[in-house]
């Protein structure tokens, strides 16, 4: 009886989980008008009753469940002029941080989505349970704690199957056009704005490059397709000459608004790139769905084919398309075609983004704009980072290593006697000045070249490392030392702040674009705004105009993506690596 009662209290708790699942569907719908506070207090909620449903489970069966969610995301720092700060906002209170960080560590964590299809479930699986127990007591119980464990326990990551790596590419397609549309109606506002409201323009125009913008972003996310923004750089901010006036043209104006105005009317008028955003609007939401439509097609005529055999009875589906025949000789038919729907649609969706590509990148003309613009810009950040780097060596020199060679010269005369009585301290030695010589510059980056120098770093880095490359030999040597010092750094920073246990590199090299991606498991959270090493490498980057993409949710996984370009050293004679090694 002990073993009923108890499978009854979990049927009573499971009921009263429909209630948190109606107020989270009620808060669902709140967030979809905007009114976005309700959504994750009503999840959190929810995650109470089910935490003293693991518990129960626990103490009544012996099986502990332990929690399936994600670490939670550090609580926002006051900096020190009292303000908190996330990414480049600064804010006086830190409440929006904070729920920010939380909605994002709900939405992005896998066990969400479990515990909603638990909730919807488990009230009708825990009453058949509980009727069992009558007959099978604590059988029944041991059953529910199985079933459980497996909604609210902890996942092991899995790849994707092929049905829902196809279903998901067909869902991208949508995205796709849905976006192109979204496009489209900025286009259009863009048309009105500029036949009677020009100075709103360049605001509208900023507005449609950021759909633009997001449909550059997520074809790369989804895709790999990377599409660069191709638009000229803004004008600087109007400077006053020697009598305090500005100008613009052959105007002169006594405030800087009217000429800083002008000039960004002037910029967004004149910028190719913003009649090629409109003409790509239009050519996507007409084009796009010649590469959906008839996947999309295919796949609902089988799945309402099946429908209509097995459920609505006899239908003339099939007879339209002149195929007649029973239920059993029809169903192989809809299944072929939801198939062969689904089956290009990976394919289907790279050649909507490289369309996207072909619309929306850069071409030769904004590709020059923006590197004279990137060169200006960070003239002055390399000759500032140079001097400090030249400073920083010299301190280092004189304050540490110059007194640490000063010793060992003093101590090298005895490290073979040293070997004889004590190998230890001779061992100890010899691996000082060792780390001192790589830290400077590590000898098999100049011998071996890249590969073979963070494959060296990763077996020194307390990580588990997995490292995997494939570039066709030697690379030049300034862009191989900023690389490696670059993956030095992330491997540093995921060991020492984001507490990670494992981290994998990998080394890529295309089209004059050599691409660095450190993906780690640690706590997440990394911000290059807040972070002097992060800052760093992107201060290195910016000497060979390459960029570091950063991703690091709250709860991690954290990946950084170093990316510099370069061509292949003629020099060295080396042959294509294309490995894939691993740490212990």
């Amino acid at each position: 009886m002990t073993s009923v009662r108890r499978m009854g209290a979990l049927a009573g708790l499971a009921v009263v989980s429909w209630v948190d699942l109606l107020l989270e569907l009620i808060a669902f719908a709140l967030l979809c008008v905007g009114l976005v506070l309700f959504f994750s207090p009503a999840i959190e909620l929810a995650r109470v009753r089910s935490r003293r449903t693991r518990e129960l489970v626990g103490r009544w069966t012996g099986r502990e469940i332990p929690s399936p969610y994600r670490p939670q995301p550090p609580e926002p720092e006051r900096e020190r002029d009292g303000w908190y700060r996330d990414g480049t906002q600064l804010y006086r209170r830190a409440w929006w941080i904070r729920w920010n960080r939380r909605f994002t560590w709900i939405m992005e964590d896998p066990a969400t989505g479990r515990e909603f299809g638990w909730q919807l479930l488990n009230p009708l699986v825990a009453l058949g349970f509980a009727v069992f127990s009558l007959v099978a007591g604590p059988v029944a119980l041991r059953g529910y704690a199985r079933w459980t464990g497996y909604w609210l326990g902890p996942h092991a990551p899995r790849g994707k199957s092929w049905l829902s790596r196809r279903c998901e590419s067909l869902g991208h397609q949508l995205g796709l056009w849905a976006i192109s549309v979204a496009q489209l109606g900025m286009a259009v506002a863009q048309l009105i704005v500029l036949s009677g409201a020009v100075p709103v323009f360049p605001t509208v125009t900023l507005a449609s490059r950021a759909v633009a913008d997001t449909f550059r972003r997520e074809a790369e996310r989804w895709t790999g397709v990377r599409i660069a923004q191709p638009y000229v750089p803004p004008p600087a901010l109007p400077v006053p000459r020697g009598d305090g006036l500005y100008q613009f043209g052959k105007q002169l104006y006594e405030e800087p608004w009217w000429p800083m105005l002008r000039a960004r009317i002037d910029w967004v008028l004149h910028d190719r790139a913003t009649w090629r955003d409109m003409a790509a609007a239009l050519v996507l939401t007409v084009v796009s769905p010649v590469l959906w439509v008839p996947s999309a097609a295919l796949i609902f005529w089988g799945l309402y084919g099946l429908v209509a055999l097995w459920i609505t009875g006899p239908h003339a589906w099939f007879e339209m398309v002149g195929l007649s025949g029973s239920a059993v000789a029809m169903t192989p038919v809809a299944l072929a075609a939801v198939v062969v729907g689904l089956l290009p649609t990976p394919w289907l969706v790279r050649w909507q983004a490289k369309l996207g590509r072909w619309l929306l990148g850069p071409t030769e003309a904004s590709r020059l704009a923006q590197r004279v613009h990137r060169l200006d810009q960070t003239r002055v950040e390399v000759t500032v980072a140079q001097a400090a780097e030249l400073r920083r060596i010299e301190r280092d020199l004189h304050d540490g290593i110059q007194s640490r060679l000063v010793a060992m010269g003093m101590k090298l005369g005895a490290v073979e006697a040293l070997i004889d009585h004590d190998p230890d301290k001779a061992k100890q030695l010899a691996a000082e000045l060792r780390s001192l010589v790589r830290g400077i510059h590590p000898p098999v980056l100049s011998e071996r070249g890249l590969v073979d120098a963070v494959r060296a770093a990763a077996l020194d880095s307390p990580l588990k490392v997995e490292v995997t490359a494939s570039v066709p030999g030697r690379l030049e040597q300034p862009a191989e030392a900023c690389a490696y010092f670059a993956v030095c750094e992330l491997l540093g920073n995921a060991a020492k702040h984001g507490e990670a246990r494992r981290a994998t590199v990998t080394l890529e090299y295309l089209d004059g674009l050599l691409r660095a991606t450190v993906t780690d498991d640690g706590k997440g959270g990394a911000d290059a705004a807040r972070g002097t090493g992060l800052r760093g490498i992107e201060r290195r980057l910016s000497g060979f105009a390459g960029r570091l993409a950063l991703t690091s949710p709250p709860g991690g996984p954290t990946e950084a993506i170093v990316e510099v370009p370069c061509q292949l050293d003629p020099g060295p004679s080396s042959a294509k690596t294309s490995t894939s090694s691993e740490t212990a």
